[in-house]
């Protein structure tokens, strides 16, 4: 509204101009607008403030007034200011005042940018300032992901005790997307796994004549270890980054941020189906995993041993207990929880633009993996302590 009002007039415009009758007193007039003030620059480096001594700028006669004109003036005034003369700006028009505060306002902000910009001769920090910040910030990423997992936690307690608030659509929908599509995937990747470990044994176990034991050996690395772990990857890979790429857009867009205007929870309607779905579907995807990652070790075993399918099956049943079948099973919910909470903090935690985003992702597959083995090797020592 100010720039319209502070148009010139269509004719008779009268040129800007700055005079200064005393040395502590300056008289504008005219019009300060973008058509008015080509010689005013020159009118500006002509003036002579006196030191030590206030101004006064008297812009009664000033006409009109757009944004060109308003920096103008503040710019004389700021070189009034920098030569040690406080100046005081008196009689400009009330409909011109809200455009000439505006302006100020941007032109302060880009100087406080300015000033906290680096100077151009800044140094890198050194090794020790560089340690120290990424220790800041790793603590800080600490403290807000046990923070979200304990929200999590009060979330899915009170879906629990109110089942009626369980949004069975969307964790239908996640399990068919986290679930079901990644069957092929896993069934591919766990049936080449199975080959490879059946295909690494053969010739050590052809030396010692122990060509049955192929069974045992397949059967236990593939139900105790490589199915759950191979699957927990690829979902880490696939699911948990599309999640944090989904969170992050929607914290880019400012829709999470709607959500809680609105009064939603965005860890009840985003996180939780999430959640649940993988504590779902990872199990059963880990037993699928079992069964394609052992008859690729069958394949093997016939194909270099000349074990036959039967006697692999009645040895297998033989050697292979059920604890050892539930010891991998058990982890796959362990390592469900870790890709969707990591995923979805990951995405929560997205700032800024579409470069956030990438990076937010890239740490959540990042990060779950990393967890997902960590948490495989405390595994694996609990079960030795317990003799499992």
């Amino acid at each position: 509204m100010a720039l319209t009002a502070a148009q010139p007039p269509a004719h008779g415009a009268t040129a800007a101009a700055v005079s200064q009758p005393g040395p502590d007193q300056l008289l504008l007039s005219g019009c300060w607008t973008v058509a008015c003030v080509g010689a005013l620059d020159a009118q500006l480096r002509a003036l002579q403030p006196a030191a030590a001594t206030p101004a006064i700028a008297d812009a009664r006669q000033v006409d009109a007034l757009d944004t060109a004109g308003a920096w103008l003036l503040h710019t004389l005034l700021r070189r009034f200011e920098e030569k040690g003369v406080a100046t005081q700006l008196q009689g400009l028009r009330p409909e011109f005042m809200p455009l000439f505060a505006l302006v100020g306002e941007r032109i302060a902000t880009q100087r406080s940018a300015k000033a906290a910009a680096p100077p151009a001769g800044h140094t890198d920090p050194g090794v020790l300032q560089r340690i120290g910040q990424r220790s800041w910030r790793t603590g800080q990423q600490l403290v807000a992901g046990l923070s979200f997992v304990g929200e999590t936690a009060l979330a899915l307690w009170s879906w629990v005790t109110h089942p009626s608030r369980i949004r069975w659509r969307a964790v239908l929908f996640n399990i068919r997307s986290a679930g079901v599509d990644a069957l092929p995937i896993v069934a591919i990747l766990s049936f080449l796994l199975g080959v490879v470990v059946a295909y690494q044994a053969a010739d050590q176990l052809r030396r010692f004549g122990a060509n049955i034991f192929i069974a045992d050996l397949v059967g236990l690395a593939m139900l105790r270890e490589f199915a759950p772990l191979i699957t927990a990857v690829i979902l880490a890979g696939r699911s948990g980054s599309a999640y944090a790429a989904q969170i992050g857009t929607m914290a880019v867009t400012e829709e999470i941020d709607a959500m809680r205007t609105i009064g939603l929870s965005p860890i009840e309607i985003l996180v939780l189906p999430k959640l649940l779905a993988l504590l779902i579907a990872v199990p059963l995807l880990t037993v699928f995993a079992d069964i394609l990652g052992v008859a690729g070790g069958m394949v093997m075993a016939q194909a270099q041993l000349g074990v036959s399918y039967a006697d692999f099956l009645e040895r297998f049943v033989s050697a292979i207990s059920v604890t050892s079948y539930l010891v991998g099973i058990g982890k796959a919910p362990v390592f469900a929880a870790i890709i969707a909470l990591v995923g979805c903090f990951q995405g929560l935690q997205t700032r800024g633009g579409a470069d956030s985003v990438g990076r937010q992702t890239t740490r959540s597959v990042v990060q779950a993996i990393f967890l997902v083995i960590v948490a495989d090797a405390v595994f694996s020592v609990m079960f030795s302590i317990a003799g499992l």
